[in-house]
């Protein structure tokens, strides 16, 4: 009996898409290559991202890697060979800062230059105690091209962003948690069931309310302090809710409160 034609081989998915409830999951899914992000992944990424965006169903994404990395960053060998990616659109990292919902990195391993960038562009970052963080961008001499040598400063402070883009050094959990690069560190084990929980904590909230207050966030962290109590000022004004629904979801709370 003839083998079977390599054509007729399914491809593994370079992303890996799931539900729990109104949580989207995305996992990088090139295990076999610490999860580097090559242009199919790239195309997924964004993909997924727009139509996560786009469905009303969804209220929070979750980003993570398959296997023991986050990801090792961009393939390198691919990027060098072939057509630049500047000459593919949007970046990932520019999608996920244009999209209404909030994005979550579940970083369970290795966490690399490419996929560092990819990490500090979520919402903000829950660490395995196996996370290591790194940027080797300019060791190896390049530059930042998707957003982290203007949003780390903002995350960490500038003095650490100077030393982790300079240095290149890997971070450990402990260490990113102490700077305020993760919001939090858990068993390795754990890390997807407090991520999940805290997606799912989210996710309970008004839609509408948590996407106007992550963009009043976002807006008002590149702003003055005027400039941003302008900006919640104007929110206030303009942003519409339903009474009823407040007052049905206040009673859901306070219950829950009391049951606790």
């Amino acid at each position: 009996m003839q083998g079977e034609s390599t054509s007729d081989v399914p491809e593994t998915p370079p992303l890996l898409v799931e539900r729990d409830g109104h949580v989207a999951v995305l996992t990088l899914n090139r295990p076999e290559a610490r999860n580097a992000i090559n242009r199919a992944m790239r195309r997924a990424i964004k993909k997924e991202l727009w139509r996560a965006d786009a469905d009303p169903d969804v209220h929070v994404v979750v980003i993570t890697g398959a296997g023991s990395s986050f990801s090792s960053g961009v393939d390198l060998p691919e990027a060098l060979s072939g057509p630049s990616p500047r000459t593919e659109g949007p970046t990932p990292t520019q999608v996920l800062r244009a999209i209404s919902k909030p994005v979550i990195a579940a970083v369970n391993g290795p966490c690399y230059t490419g996929g560092f960038e990819l990490a500090v562009n979520c919402s903000f970052i829950i660490g395995s105690d196996r996370a290591v963080f790194a940027d080797t961008h300019a060791q190896i001499g390049l530059l930042n091209g998707w957003g982290g040598s203007a949003v780390l400063p903002r995350t960490v402070g500038l003095a650490a962003a100077v030393q982790i883009i300079l240095s290149g050094e890997p971070i450990d959990a402990a260490t990113a948690l102490r700077i305020g690069l993760a919001n939090e560190v858990v068993a390795h084990d754990r890390l997807m069931e407090r991520t999940i929980e805290v997606a799912q904590a989210i996710a309970g909230g008004h839609p509408g309310a948590v996407q106007r207050m992550l963009r009043l966030l976002k807006d008002g962290a590149g702003a003055s302090v005027t400039e941003a109590l302008a900006l919640e000022a104007e929110a206030a004004v303009s942003f519409r809710t339903s009474g009823a629904d407040i007052t049905e979801r206040y009673g859901r709370r306070r219950s829950a409160s009391r049951e606790s």
